[in-house]
């Protein structure tokens, strides 16, 4: 009986803890059918094959890989606007489709995406380098910037150039191995489990060169009505770095 009942809770945990590639295919119909800026391409990782935005610059001096939040989509609010501006400002950028969980899914429970998600930013740089990009930035916000960070850990010769990480939960998994400038972004407004760990992240920035954090008086998590302000930040941040 107990036998039962464990091989039960590891089936629903396995369940409760999986892609949810369904979910991912509805994104994916939505953002190509509202496309306005760019052009939809589809990378594979293992056996997947996710969706992911391109946008030229034109004369551009570096690509740069851009990474949304929890449960969302390569084309979603923050993101949608950033990658189109960024690629108004020099910047060619490919905004990619990250694993995502159920709705109801918390940010606790997605962790085991984490090794899907690094193969996922994996495939952006080889499809970027092939595109003939030597310099390549990440720019990550919220989940996404945990999930950059598992990249860049477990990557640590990924050749990425330099990285932004916009809003981060929490603090860096290893920073250690992180061997790339990094700006630590993060709203005076933002979420509370952001704000907390911003210490932490600040001591471990400081043993990177090139290393940055900035507080962004009267931003939020998601920088509403600020899109002048993030790009600033960011783009400031690539031109002194790449």
């Amino acid at each position: 009986m107990r036998y039962g009942i464990a091989l039960l809770f590891i089936i629903f945990s396995t369940a409760a803890f999986a892609a949810d590639y369904e979910r991912e295919q509805r994104w994916a119909d939505e953002v190509e059918m509202a496309l306005v800026v760019g052009g939809s391409v589809y990378l594979e990782a293992g056996k997947h094959k996710f969706l992911a935005v391109y946008t030229e610059a034109d004369e551009a001096r570096a690509a740069v890989i851009v990474v949304h939040g929890m449960g969302v989509h390569p084309n979603w609010g923050l993101i949608g606007r950033l990658r189109s501006a960024l690629a108004d400002n020099g910047y060619t950028t490919l905004s990619v489709q990250m694993p995502v969980l159920a709705a109801e899914a918390k940010g606790e429970d997605y962790p085991p995406t984490f090794p899907e998600a690094a193969q996922r930013l994996s495939a952006a740089a080889t499809f970027l380098r092939g595109k003939g990009y030597k310099k390549i930035a990440i720019v990550s916000h919220s989940l996404g910037s945990r999930m950059t960070d598992y990249y860049l850990v477990h990557n640590p010769a990924a050749g990425i150039g330099a990285w932004v990480a916009v809003g981060m939960p929490g603090g860096f998994a290893d920073s250690g191995k992180l061997k790339l400038p990094v700006l630590d972004l993060y709203g005076a407004e933002d979420f509370e489990r952001v704000r907390q760990a911003a210490a932490q992240r600040a001591a471990a920035i400081g043993k990177l060169k090139g290393g940055k954090q900035i507080k962004a008086p009267g931003a939020d998590h998601f920088f509403n009505d600020k899109d002048h302000a993030l790009l600033g930040y960011v783009k400031g941040f690539l031109d002194e770095t790449l």
